[in-house]
């Protein structure tokens, strides 16, 4: 039997997946978004730009934010920064 999945808000910030967005240039001053964390359960947290309403009447078919989720957006440079950090299984 499947069940869906669950957010465990009790988890902590393990370590930092790919480089801090100072490291790639992507931020100046106090701000550190967009960033890539892995959780102490094996989850993964990711902080970007909440586009949610942006994108709400033009996502493909299938697919959906449902209510307690949020699209959020992070740079392609972001993402392939953590590529060396994701194992493959």
């Amino acid at each position: 039997m499947n069940t869906k999945w669950e957010p465990d808000p009790s988890a902590s910030f393990l370590r930092r997946i790919g480089k801090s967005s100072h490291e790639l240039g992507q931020t100046s001053g106090n701000s550190s978004c967009p960033d890539i964390w892995e959780l102490d359960n094996g989850d993964v947290a990711v902080i970007g730009a909440d586009l949610t309403t942006s994108y709400q009447g033009r996502l493909p078919e299938g697919v959906s934010v449902d209510p307690g989720e949020r699209l959020v957006i992070i740079p392609r440079k972001t993402i392939l920064a953590a590529k060396a950090d994701i194992p493959d299984a």
